[in-house]
């Protein structure tokens, strides 16, 4: 496994995008220069991130998210100095 996290990483298991290893090192995200507690799913190549929009839920049960474009900085949390 690289330093590096992938360019796109999603925590929803049915998508395409999901790595089960890279969530298990503990992904950070930093957008626009802030840490995102609240990330979905992000792309650094397209820039942007998916954020979770309260408490609000679709028709299937799956929490509403936002898309907020921007420079997104990922990280590995476990490879922090805290």
């Amino acid at each position: 496994m690289t330093d590096t996290p992938p360019d796109r990483l999603s925590v929803d298991p049915s998508s395409p995008y999901y790595d089960a290893d890279a969530l298990a090192r503990g992904v950070g995200v930093r957008f626009k220069g802030q840490e995102k507690t609240n990330v979905d799913e992000y792309c650094v190549s397209e820039g942007w991130v998916r954020v979770v929009a309260g408490n609000a839920k679709d028709r299937r049960g799956q929490p509403l998210t936002l898309k907020l474009q921007g420079p997104v900085e990922p990280y590995f949390r476990n490879g922090e100095a805290e």
